[in-house]
């Protein structure tokens, strides 16, 4: 089915197109990844569990070629610990000048378990070169972060490394997207939390969305915020990893995916301030007396990227969108959304 108007909308709402038989034209065949039942995660309630599931995952992996996806944070550092001496890539911008404290770390990482670490420099001629195959892969317009793991997929599969190792989904299994969890939202304010762009602010024919938030609404005007967040969150954040991997042709793992906090989320525990206070713990084991980072978003400077863009002028956008309210990431959701309408839609070939 061809819906250009709903995928407009559900992309800048929910960054992903939400139903998957639906696509912006003829030809496309969008698809979002299958994520893990909740009933099917291995329940575990204290570092030491979790250190002998994540265990058993490379357990499973002897003999394999590994490589992992290194950032600053503890969830990627944690999993180095189990891999000594393989290879480790470790985005980096502007030369090195931004995020420089989340770089120390990785090569603080890399260094304790003798990593061999692979830079993978972005800028935006790289982001600009790598679209196209995104847009291939998603069939769809992407997250900002998309181009930047596929060069590190590429130079991982180009190393020889048989499984690249990803720290994804141990935010939204342990804890670590506080400000989701950070009270009891309403219905109507979580909604306008989540939305990552207000599809009527943007767009002359927006789709509501409201419909994906309906089926998570209790007591009259109440959200369950933590089931949206383990179901359509998880999708829509592991499609950006599963369609590029599968695109490039490297073979994944999250070892966190399977894994789940026995009795739920301790919240009061997690708005005080202790995120992932499991896996804090664990980053303990693993590193003693080195501090526990804070948590940072996967690295990309789209404020620098698009510090001076004007906004899209295709006739899908309106005219008066208040370009100087919105952050780098909303920005790029509206370039990216005028880049792929450019490619793909008929009238423009």
């Amino acid at each position: 089915m061809v819906d250009k108007d709903y995928c407009c909308s559900s992309y800048l709402a929910l960054r992903t197109i939400e139903k998957d038989n639906v696509n912006f034209f003829e030809g496309l065949d969008h698809k979002n990844a299958t994520i893990t039942p909740l009933a099917d995660r291995i329940q575990v309630g204290s570092a030491e569990e979790i250190d002998a599931e994540l265990q058993k995952v490379f357990d499973s992996l002897q003999g394999k070629k590994l490589g992992i996806m290194l950032s600053g944070g503890m969830d990627s550092a944690i999993l180095a610990a189990y891999m000594p001496g393989s290879d480790a890539y470790t985005f980096r911008f502007l030369g090195g000048e931004f995020q420089r404290p989340e770089l120390e770390r990785a090569e603080y990482y890399a260094k304790v378990y003798d990593m061999k670490l692979h830079y993978v420099d972005i800028s935006w001629e790289v982001v600009e070169k790598y679209l196209p195959i995104c847009f291939e892969a998603n069939q769809a317009p992407v997250h900002s972060i998309v181009p930047q793991i596929y060069k590190a997929a590429m130079m991982s599969k180009e190393d020889g490394c048989e499984k690249l190792v990803l720290g994804e989904c141990a935010d939204n299994r342990f804890g670590g997207l506080d400000r989701a969890v950070s009270k009891d939202w309403t219905f109507d304010e979580f909604v306008e939390f989540y939305t990552f762009l207000d599809p009527k602010a943007a767009l002359v024919n927006p789709v509501d969305m409201t419909y994906v938030f309906e089926p998570y609404r209790r007591d009259g005007n109440m959200i369950d915020y933590n089931l949206f967040m383990q179901t359509v969150f998880a999708r829509e954040s592991e499609t950006s990893y599963v369609n590029i991997f599968t695109k490039a042709d490297v073979q994944w793992v999250y070892p966190y995916e399977n894994l789940a906090v026995r009795g739920g989320l301790d919240l009061e525990r997690i708005r005080r301030g202790d995120t992932k206070y499991l896996l804090r713990d664990l980053f303990r084991l693993k590193y003693p007396g080195y501090p526990v980072p804070d948590k940072n978003p996967m690295p990309r400077p789209v404020d620098v990227y698009f510090k001076d863009w004007a906004g899209p002028t295709r006739p899908e956008f309106r005219k008066d969108i208040p370009m100087d309210k919105l952050s780098g990431n909303q920005k790029w959701q509206l370039w990216c959304l005028e880049t792929f309408l450019n490619a793909y839609d008929p009238a423009c070939r």
